[in-house]
């Protein structure tokens, strides 16, 4: 965290680092006999390893490296010849396959470094291999960061995968270079699609086939909208993400199928070895995410301590797996997943058991299902500030999706595995293939039907990263009074609760003052005027209040949107007036002195004419004009040295008042 707060060069956090081991060390030798100053040496090992936190955090910094490739760009993009090969095929958009490549070369140089390839959609293409390697001699060029305020930032999500720049291009201009070598995600990959050949004998629809390979092959790309969005709305889409949770239930499936081996000599040494080669085996095969390599870090220490049969505490286990990912690639600190699934399996081993313990049920079913819904409750204790932090909803039926489905998801993973073998042995289909493919329109169906009760989905809740920080404060006290029922713990609860209170008083002060802004948005004109904890939206466009760009910043500012309505031709900004210039090109403005004029549905106008009868503050043009226009509009206020703001360039255009 230190180390993307401040900029401290890789030198600096080197030196930090072998200065502060030099000093821990001489506390070390100096207080070893005289122990009376024996907290210097625990200041000074800290200190170490902070500084060693920052300089490995620095070396992961690919854009550092003298070897990146983005040191040997020439100035003019157009000839570079660019030499990559494939390594992950993401999730497609509208118009692009996506992929993630390292950069080999830059012209003659050979070069290190990852990018976004984007393969404009064909018809008659099929998916770039893994490990396949192309030329091209299209432009690299840097990511964009949104325009618009409090809009997600794609940018910042690409930046702590490592990737600043990215390619456009069609299946016409790349060429495919012969490659001998193939890394193991190629062999994965290979085999992934093995898979999906063989199972397309068992006339598995395509949303079936899209949710076994997000089930069991950790592979989500084609999954519909519509159908990630039901998981999402009933609180299940972790069912759809290979992670903690499938690991761990194979690990439980693993762990009884080889528990004949333990009969051996050394058994329980082989049968962690067998374990271990087949968990990180599934890890491969699933594709290697960081969700999956986590969760194998994770079970791996934890199948370490259960078949030698040592005492483990689950959070020494928790704490040895975020150390040694960390070390690995301290960026997953920002993932959003490694957050999520951190939390939760802290919030299930803290919480569960003193959920648990609140009921004892005789039967065994109904106590199944009683320690279905405690896990899932607690799971939640730990998810709900971060999940509302940065997806603004709350699935409150999310009990629900779990208590019926979670029971059973070792058998449907199991089922799943077993249909899987059976079609790698050349298996037809069978009844076994037939009631998986009806599981899976089972829970297709049930997650849809929960998606549908839209009462019970909580949408767009303002939520801060204060609001983040003191939440979990609040979670961690009143655990801690659980246990510990003193004065110190119920004092320490009264102030989070205080002080998350205090956060909702923050919010509303911060949301105090007016301002008018020009949102960008191509071939649509959006405009929103904001007074206090309120919005306003203006738009031609049906439903403008309901536009992401409108729903994100009313949410991240915690503002109160009304239904939007049609354009005005001024508005009234306190002393200031902006006029609204569309294309009908109407600027005949009488006894109104204007200070901005928005130029918007591409009018036919004399700039020149404008710009001597209204004599404004500035020009703004938003995304709803033609290019060749705005460049002879910004070519104009150039030479009448006005400022000129085109919405497409410089952002989504902000007047307070």
């Amino acid at each position: 965290m230190l180390s993307k707060l401040f900029s401290i060069s890789l030198l600096n956090s080197f030196l930090f680092s072998t200065g502060f081991t030099l000093i821990s060390v001489g506390f070390y030798f100096i207080l070893k006999k005289n122990k009376s100053h024996i907290y210097l040496f625990g200041i000074s090992t800290y200190l170490t390893f902070i500084a060693f936190g920052v300089f490995i955090t620095n070396c992961n910094e690919d854009m550092e490296n003298l070897n990146h490739f983005s040191h040997h760009l020439t100035e003019n993009s157009s000839e570079n010849t660019i030499i990559f090969k494939v390594r992950e095929l993401l999730k497609p958009n509208a118009f692009s396959e996506r992929y993630y490549v390292d950069v080999l070369k830059v012209n003659s140089n050979s070069v290190k470094g990852k990018a976004l390839i984007n393969v404009e959609k064909d018809s008659l293409q099929t998916n770039l291999p893994i490990d396949a390697i192309y030329i091209t001699n299209s432009n690299l060029v840097d990511i964009k960061a949104p325009l618009n305020p409090d809009q997600f930032s794609y940018k910042n999500y690409l930046e702590k995968q490592q990737v600043h720049h990215q390619l456009y291009v069609n299946s016409k201009n790349i060429f495919q270079l012969k490659n001998d070598s193939q890394t193991l995600f190629g062999y994965a990959a290979k085999f992934r699609n093995y898979i999906n050949e063989r199972l397309s004998g068992y006339n598995y629809t395509n949303d079936q086939l899209s949710i076994i390979n997000a089930l069991i092959l950790g592979q989500r790309q084609n999954i519909t909208k519509e159908v990630y969005d039901n998981y999402t709305n009933a609180g299940a889409i972790h069912i759809l993400a290979v992670s903690g949770l499938h690991v761990g239930i194979i690990l439980l499936i693993l762990n009884f199928v080889f528990k004949p081996v333990e009969r051996l000599k050394n058994g329980s040494i082989i049968k962690t070895v067998i374990l271990l080669v087949l968990l990180w085996t599934y890890a491969l095969i699933a594709g290697g995410s960081a969700s999956i390599i986590r969760a194998t870090t994770m079970f791996s220490i934890v199948a370490i301590g259960m078949n030698l049969k040592r005492s483990t505490n689950i959070y020494n286990t928790l704490a040895i797996s975020v150390f040694i990912l960390l070390l690995i690639k301290p960026n997953f600190l920002f993932d959003v997943g490694f957050q999520l699934s951190y939390a939760a399996v802290i919030a299930i081993v803290s919480f569960q058991p003193i959920l648990e313990r609140l009921w004892s049920p005789k039967y065994k079913l109904i106590n199944l299902l009683w320690k279905t819904l405690t896990v899932t409750v607690s799971a939640q204790f730990g998810i709900i500030p971060i999940s509302l932090y940065y997806f603004h909803q709350f699935p409150s039926l999310f009990w629900l999706s779990n208590l019926v489905v979670i029971p059973f998801l070792g058998v449907i993973l199991g089922l799943g595995l077993l249909v899987i073998t059976l079609s790698l042995f050349g298996t037809p289909q069978t009844i076994l293939s037939d009631a998986f493919g009806l599981v899976i329109n089972w829970m297709n169906q049930f997650f849809g039907w929960i998606s549908n009760q839209e009462d019970f989905l909580i949408l767009d809740i303002p939520f801060t990263i204060l609001q983040v920080v003191v939440s979990y404060v609040l979670i961690f006290s009143v655990y801690k009074l659980y246990y510990q029922k003193n004065y110190k713990w119920i004092q320490f609860s009264l102030i989070a609760l205080i002080a998350f209170q205090a956060t909702f008083i923050l919010n509303y002060y911060n949301t105090k003052g007016d301002s008018f802004i020009v949102f960008h948005k191509n071939r649509t004109t959006l405009l929103g005027q904001k007074h206090n904890d309120q919005l306003a939206v203006y738009s031609n466009l049906e439903n403008a209040e309901s536009n992401t760009i409108i729903r994100s910043y009313g949410v991240k500012n915690s503002l109160k949107t009304f239904k939007s309505t049609p354009l005005h031709p001024i508005y009234k900004l306190k002393d200031k007036h902006l006029l609204v210039v569309d294309s009908l090109g109407v600027f005949n403005v009488k006894d109104v002195k204007i200070d901005y004029v928005l130029l918007t549905q591409s009018p036919k106008l004399n700039l020149n004419r404008l710009i001597d009868s209204l004599q404004p503050k500035a020009i703004i043009a938003d995304g709803n004009n033609y290019k060749s226009y705005i460049n002879r509009w910004s070519s104009t206020c150039q030479k009448q040295k006005l400022p000129f703001y085109q919405t497409g360039k410089t952002g989504a255009f902000v007047i307070h008042y």
